[in-house]
Order: C-alpha cells, then sequence, then structure tokens
C-alpha cells in the first residue's frame, strides 16, 4: 500500500528524487524533509544551482567533456598535447584518468559504449566526430580507454575498424584493469599505470 503524505507538494517532490538513480521513495523522502529543515535559502540556492546547471553547461565542441564554454579547460589549455587522445566512456572517466595525474594529452568523451541490448549503436556515440577529429590531422596517437568489459572491448574493435586505415597509432590501456570493471571505480594508482603502460591496440585481445 502506498505511503499517504499530508501534502500534494510534499508527494510531488519525493516523486521526483525518487527517479534519481539509486534513490528509492523512503530516501527521497528523508531529502526532502532535511531541506524543509533546512533555512528557506539554503534550499533556494540549492535549486539555484540545479537550474544554473542545465541552463548553463555546456559540452566541449572539441572532446564533448561538460564545460562552461564552447571548450573546455583541458582542450584549451597551452601545455597539453594535442596529438594524444585519449577516448573514454563518460565524463567520470575523464575525472578519474585526470586524478592519476599520469596523462597529458586530450581526451574525447564517446557518450557512451556500443550496447544492442540496450539499443545502444555506433551512431548514438560520438565516434563519428572521433573519427574526424584523426582526419583533420595532427594526432598521432589514440589511446581506447573503455572498461574492461564486453561492451567496452566491441567498442574499442568497432573504433580499432573505423581508424585503422587512417595510419595513426592505437593503443589500449593496460589490463591492470580487472575484466569486467568499470574505469571510474578503479584506484588512482592502477588507473595511472594502466594509462603509463598502455600496449599497441591490434584488434585482438
Amino acid at each position: 500500500m502506498e505511503q499517504k503524505y499530508p501534502s500534494a507538494l510534499l508527494e510531488k517532490a519525493v516523486g521526483e528524487f525518487s527517479r534519481l538513480p539509486g534513490i528509492g521513495r523512503k530516501t527521497a523522502l528523508r531529502l526532502v524533509l532535511h531541506l524543509l529543515r533546512q533555512e528557506p535559502q539554503f534550499t533556494v540556492t540549492f535549486a539555484d544551482s540545479l537550474t544554473g546547471l542545465v541552463q548553463g553547461v555546456k559540452y566541449c565542441k572539441v572532446c564533448h567533456n561538460i564545460s562552461d564554454s564552447e571548450v573546455c579547460n583541458i582542450c584549451s589549455h597551452p601545455k597539453r598535447d594535442p596529438s594524444l587522445v585519449c577516448v573514454v566512456e563518460n565524463i567520470q572517466d575523464v575525472m578519474a584518468i585526470e586524478n592519476t595525474q599520469q596523462f597529458n594529452g586530450l581526451y574525447h568523451v564517446l557518450g557512451g559504449v556500443i550496447s544492442p541490448m540496450d539499443g545502444i549503436g555506433p551512431s548514438d556515440l560520438q565516434i563519428a566526430s572521433l573519427v574526424e577529429r584523426v582526419a583533420a590531422g595532427g594526432i598521432r596517437e589514440v589511446i581506447l580507454a573503455l572498461s574492461s568489459t564486453m561492451e567496452g572491448d566491441t567498442t574499442n574493435f568497432y573504433i580499432y575498424r573505423k581508424l585503422a586505415a587512417s595510419g595513426v597509432k592505437l593503443s589500449v590501456i593496460a589490463r591492470g584493469i580487472s575484466v569486467g570493471d568499470e574505469l571510474q571505480y578503479a584506484d588512482e594508482v592502477t588507473l595511472g599505470r594502466s594509462i603509463v603502460n598502455r600496449v599497441e591496440f591490434d584488434g585482438k585481445y
């Protein structure tokens, strides 16, 4: 039996919070009641930050990372190596690799991996723009830093086929990352070593 809320506004707020990943209705209710117990300005500032996020955040036109401007601060940094591009699944992976302080190139965020079971194909990802970046010249190596899952391996192989004739060096991060692990959950030391000790990718495992 569904819980009865004393306020329709409360019920609506709980409903919205419970749509967040990993947040059930009990947790959502606890969060909403916590906000109600704060000074009104706290909740207003909290809501404004979310509105500002939706209205103001951009995606870098070069690498598709989250940015406050048309080109992110990594792509525009004068000391980064633009000839080295690390291909990752999502923005969390960019942050994970940056935390290792072992990589000084640029990134390319795919926005996911190929997963037929989930209805995600190559056209749903930023693969075409990666091919265009390589075709434009100036890139000597593309590092495939995707999760060591079946979907990640499938995406690696698809990109390999798309870039094989380009002449650019293709490498894959060393398998210090356990098979089946997602990149963003790897510890910084292991992830850093995997980037440094990357190996050439030949389309096989």
